[in-house]
C-alpha cells in the first residue's frame, strides 16, 4: 500500500547521495540518522528546503534529517522505497563492500551510543513510567512495596525488567550497530548476568582456568551498560577473523561457538572489570562537579543541554545517568536538564500568541504538544533556533531551572518519561514526593518564563524582498515539449503528495498511452535511476526537469523498464530515453500517472502548463518565462 511519504522518501534517498552512499540508517524520536560513506555527496541545502523536513544536521558521526513526531512512518517508507532493509539491520552492505566510513573517535563514540540506545529508548522510558507510577502509588498508600502486595510485585516485574535485563537488550542493539548477528550479542548479554556470576562486591567468585574472576563494585553486571557494549564490539571485531578461517561446512555453528567463547572470557576477565571501573570514574567525576558547587553545576547542565540536543550529543550523557540510577545512586544530570523542555514549550506558546506569520502559527501547536511530552526538536528546529534569540533565551531559563532544581536537592531515582511524564523520576527510594513537587513547580515556572520572554522580546522577521530572477532560462524563455503521448492533467491530481503539493516544483501530470519516453528539450541527463523509473535532466537553457514514470514504481526494481540512455548523456529534443511496459506496471498494481516538473521553478517568473487535455510527443507542454 502506497504511503503518503513516498515522495519525501525518494527526495531524502536521492539527496543523501543515493542508496550506494548509505552505510546504515536508523531513527530516534524525531530524526532519521544516516551513516554515510561520503557526506560530501549529500545535498544538504536541497533537503533543508524540502517540505516535511525541519532541518538537517551532520553531527556525532551521523547525517541527521530532522522530521518530527511522524519520523517512524517516514523511516519505514524510506526503507521500503529505497530497499534499505539490509542497511537497517546488522547485515549492512557496507560490511562486504570494503568501504569504510571515516570519522574521528569522539564522533564514533557518539554514533555507538546513539546506535545502541535509540532503538529501545521509547520502551525504556515506558518502563520507567511504570516504575514511577508504582512509586507514586506506594507514596500515597494505594500499594505496598514490602513484598506483600501482589499487584505491586507483578507490575514492578514489568517495569523493572527493561533495567534488570539491560545487558541482553543492549547486547542485541550493539550487535546490530557493530554488524554482527543480533542473537549472538543477545546471548553474550545473557551470559554476563547469569545468576552464578552474582557475588559480593569486588570479590572473585571463582577461578576460570586458574585465574580469579573479579566482579565489578556493584557485585554483578545486571543493569550495566558499558561492559556489554565493549564486549560486543570486541566480539564483532574478532568474529570477522574467525569467519575467514572456519570452513564453510561447519561455519554455521563453529563461528558463533568460538566467537562467544572468546568474547565471554575476555569480557569477564578484562573488558567487564575495566569498563565498569571507567564507568564508576565517569559517574564519580560528574558527582564531584555537582559536589563542588551544585548551583553552578545545575546552571551549566541546564543551559547547555539544548545545545547538546541540537548537535545530537546529549546521548553521550545518558549512560552516565543510567549508571548512577542502575547502581542505586541518585542522578543529577536528568534533574539538571529537566526544565529545558518546559522552557522550550513556554517559548513556543509565547511565539504562537505573538507571531503574525501563518507558517509559524501552523508549526507552533505541534511543537507545543511535542514539548509538553518532552520532545523539543520540533520546537528547536522549527521555531526557536531559526530566530536564534528565542533559543538562547530558553537556554538561560533552563539554566536557572537546573540550578534551582539541583540546589533544592532534586535528584532522579529512575528512568522515567520526558516532559510531563518525567515527574515520577524524582520520587525517592523511600517514596518521598518532595522532589517531584519541586520539579513540577520549577517546570511550571519555566513554561511561564518562556511565554513571558517571547511576549516581551519576540519579533517576526521583516518580509523578504522579492528575489530578482536572473537566470539564462528566464531571460530567454523556454518551451518544454511533452516527452510522452497521453492525457495531460493538473499537477495537483498527482497521487503522490510531494508532487501534488508543488514542493518539488511546478509542472503537469501526463498519463501515458504509449510506453516510450523522449527528451523534452536539448540538454544533459543529470539523474537516471538504475530502476529506470525516474529521469532528471538539465536543459541547455538551464531548466531542471524531473520526469517520474508512475507512482511507487521504484518498487518494481527495474522490471517493466528498458533504458535507452544513461546518466551523463547529452541528448537532443526527441531522443528516445526510455521504454516501459504500461500493462505490466498496471498489472503489478501501480499507477502510471507521470509527473513532469520543473525542479527549479523558483528561477522563473512563471511556469505555465498547457491548456490541452491531451498531448503527443513534441507538443508544447510547459512554458517558462
Amino acid at each position: 500500500m502506497a504511503s503518503k511519504y513516498d515522495g519525501l522518501a525518494r527526495i531524502i534517498i536521492q539527496n543523501v547521495g543515493g542508496k550506494s552512499n548509505i552505510a546504515n540508517i536508523t531513527h530516534c524520536v524525531t530524526r532519521l540518522r544516516f551513516t554515510l560513506k561520503d557526506v560530501s555527496k549529500a545535498n544538504t541545502d536541497i533537503l533543508k528546503e524540502t517540505d516535511g523536513i525541519v532541518t538537517v544536521l551532520n553531527s556525532g558521526g551521523q547525517y541527521q534529517v530532522v522530521i518530527g513526531n511522524h519520523v517512524p512512518d517516514v523511516y519505514k517508507t524510506v526503507v521500503e522505497v529505497g530497499h534499505l532493509e539490509s542497511l537497517a539491520t546488522a547485515e549492512s552492505a557496507d560490511s562486504d563492500s570494503g568501504e569504510k566510513v571515516k570519522t574521528n573517535p569522539f564522533n564514533a563514540f557518539i554514533g555507538i551510543i546513539t546506535g545502541c540506545f535509540t532503538p529501545f529508548l521509547g520502551v525504556l522510558c515506558a518502563m520507567g513510567i511504570i516504575k514511577g507510577v508504582l512509586a507514586l502509588l506506594v507514596a500515597v498508600g494505594v500499594l505496598a512495596s514490602d513484598g506483600t502486595d501482589a499487584t505491586y510485585n507483578i507490575l514492578y516485574s514489568l517495569g523493572d525488567s527493561a533495567f534488570y535485563f539491560l545487558p541482553p537488550i543492549i547486547g542485541y542493539t550493539a550487535a546490530k550497530k557493530f554488524k554482527m548477528p543480533e542473537i549472538e550479542g543477545l546471548l553474550l548479554g545473557c551470559a554476563i548476568i547469569y545468576p552464578y556470576l552474582s557475588t559480593t562486591s569486588g570479590y572473585a567468585i571463582d577461578k576460570l582456568f586458574g585465574i580469579p574472576v573479579v566482579m565489578p563494585s556493584s557485585g554483578n553486571y545486571t543493569s550495566s551498560i558499558i561492559p556489554i557494549i565493549c564486549g560486543v564490539a570486541f566480539a564483532a571485531w574478532i568474529r570477522k577473523y574467525i569467519a575467514k578461517i572456519i570452513p564453510d561446512v561447519i561455519k554455521t555453528f563453529f563461528v558463533p561457538l568460538i566467537t562467544l567463547f572468546i568474547a565471554f572470557v575476555m569480557t569477564i576477565y578484562v573488558i567487564g572489570p575495566v569498563s565498569a571501573l571507567l564507568a564508576d570514574w565517569i559517574g564519580a567525576a560528574f558527582n564531584a562537579i555537582a559536589g563542588f558547587n551544585n548551583i553552578v553545576y545545575g546552571l551549566f547542565v541546564g543551559f547547555f543541554w539544548q545545545i547538546l540536543v541540537m548537535f545530537g550529543l546529549h546521548w553521550a550523557l545518558v549512560p552516565v545517568a543510567m549508571v548512577a540510577i542502575n547502581s542505586g545512586q541518585p542522578d543529577t544530570i536528568l534533574a539538571a536538564m529537566f526544565a529545558t523542555t518546559f522552557a522550550q514549550t513556554g517559548a513556543c506558546i509565547g511565539i504562537w500568541i505573538k507571531t503574525k506569520d501563518k507558517k509559524i502559527k501552523g508549526l507552533a501547536p505541534s511543537a507545543i504538544i511535542s514539548g509538553v511530552c518532552g520532545v523539543t526538536e520540533p520546537a528547536i528546529y522549527g521555531l526557536t533556533l531559526p530566530k536564534k534569540s528565542p533559543f538562547f533565551r530558553t537556554c538561560a531559563i533552563a539554566g536557572v531551572g537546573g540550578a534551582v532544581l539541583i540546589a533544592s536537592g532534586v535528584r532522579a531515582y529512575t528512568m522515567a518519561g520526558m516532559g510531563i511524564f518525567g515527574y515520577t523520576a524524582f520520587i525517592t527510594h523511600d517514596n518521598s514526593t518532595k522532589g517531584m513537587v519541586i520539579a513540577a513547580i520549577v517546570s511550571v515556572c519555566a513554561v511561564v518564563a518562556g511565554v513571558i520572554s517571547e511576549l516581551l522580546f519576540y519579533k517576526d522577521s521583516a518580509p523578504k524582498a522579492a528575489k530578482k530572477v536572473e537566470t539564462v532560462a528566464s531571460s530567454k524563455g523556454e518551451i518544454v515539449v511533452s516527452p510522452l503521448k497521453g492525457e495531460v492533467k493538473d499537477l495537483a491530481t498527482a497521487p503522490d503528495e510531494a508532487f501534488a503539493s508543488g514542493a518539488l516544483g511546478k509542472g503537469v501530470v501526463v498519463v501515458p498511452t504509449e510506453g516510450k519516453l523522449y527528451a523534452p528539450a536539448d540538454g544533459e541527463i543529470t539523474v537516471f535511476f538504475p530502476t529506470g523509473h525516474a529521469i532528471g535532466m538539465k536543459t541547455d537553457n538551464g531548466a531542471e526537469i524531473l520526469i517520474h514514470v508512475g507512482m511507487d514504481t521504484v518498487k518494481l526494481d527495474g522490471k517493466c523498464f528498458t533504458t535507452k540512455a544513461k546518466q551523463g548523456d547529452k541528448v537532443k529534443k526527441g531522443d528516445l530515453l526510455l521504454e516501459f511496459d504500461i500493462a505490466g506496471i498496471k498489472e503489478a498494481g501501480y499507477k502510471i500517472d507521470t509527473p513532469v516538473i520543473i525542479s527549479n521553478s523558483d528561477d522563473y517568473a512563471d511556469v505555465i502548463p498547457t491548456d490541452a487535455k491531451n498531448a503527443s510527443v513534441g507538443d508544447e507542454l510547459i512554458t517558462l518565462l
